[in-house]
């Protein structure tokens, strides 16, 4: 999945995110009360807070549906709610286990995620702390399943090239291993478009390459950034 990034770009350059239009569901029964845990990507605060109110209709005889989200590359934005459970057991631990969720060793990024944990009252009260360690564990157990991808900020930078040397160049290209965002045709030349990583070194080192493949008679065009979604093995 490919989306258009924003005029500022973020300070990373990559992160890992829930795949696009997956709604994840797990549940764990404690002390007979039922904890749903449904995780879903969002993109802004509105996706978020539709997921909290979708739950809230088909699940309307909880007693509570909380939520946590964290969006951005930056992770910027972090909410929570403990809709009714006391202060800090539900919506913090939810929050936390969300944003300190290790996606490699010594790695934290992940965003773009809204978590809700909807709760049926088993009748056996928890305490403060076994709320704390429900919604914690009720999120966590949910992401070591959860499919996740790496999201990346990549450079779309065009080559124009004569209409006879584009099939060449593509393939000479896509050998050294480089990611084709596309080719288009205008009336004198092709344009070759390729998604590189966005960083001063990877740009240039494409730059040379490329003048290499053409006698240094094409050269890179930067144009805007795309954010790519990336799978990631368990």
């Amino acid at each position: 999945m490919a989306e258009a990034s924003d005029p500022q770009e973020s300070r990373t350059s990559a992160y890992t995110s829930l795949a696009a239009g997956t709604v994840f569901r797990h549940e764990i029964d404690i002390k007979r009360s039922r904890f749903i845990t449904v995780l879903r990507r969002a993109d802004n605060e509105d996706d978020a807070r539709a997921l909290v109110a979708g739950l809230r209709r088909e699940f309307h005889d909880a007693r509570h549906h909380c939520s946590a989200f964290v969006l951005g590359p930056d992770r910027d934005v972090q909410r929570s709610s403990d809709d009714g459970e006391p202060s800090g057991t539900a919506g913090i631990p939810m929050l936390e286990a969300l944003i300190r969720r290790e996606t490699a060793p010594g790695v934290t990024d992940l965003s773009d995620v809204s978590a809700v944990v909807v709760r049926y009252f088993g009748g056996i009260l928890l305490g403060a702390g076994g709320l704390i360690r429900a919604y914690s564990e009720s999120v966590s157990a949910a992401l070591e399943l959860a499919p996740l991808v790496q999201r990346r900020r990549l450079r779309i930078c065009a080559v124009r090239v004569p209409h006879a040397a584009a099939g060449r160049l593509e393939n000479d290209l896509r050998s050294a291993g480089y990611v084709m965002a596309g080719t288009g045709y205008e009336s004198q030349s092709a344009v070759l478009r390729l998604a590189l990583p966005d960083a001063p070194d990877a740009l240039a080192e494409a730059a040379d390459r490329l003048a290499a493949m053409t006698a240094g008679s094409a050269g890179l065009q930067p144009e805007g950034t795309e954010w790519i979604d990336v799978p990631l093995s368990r």
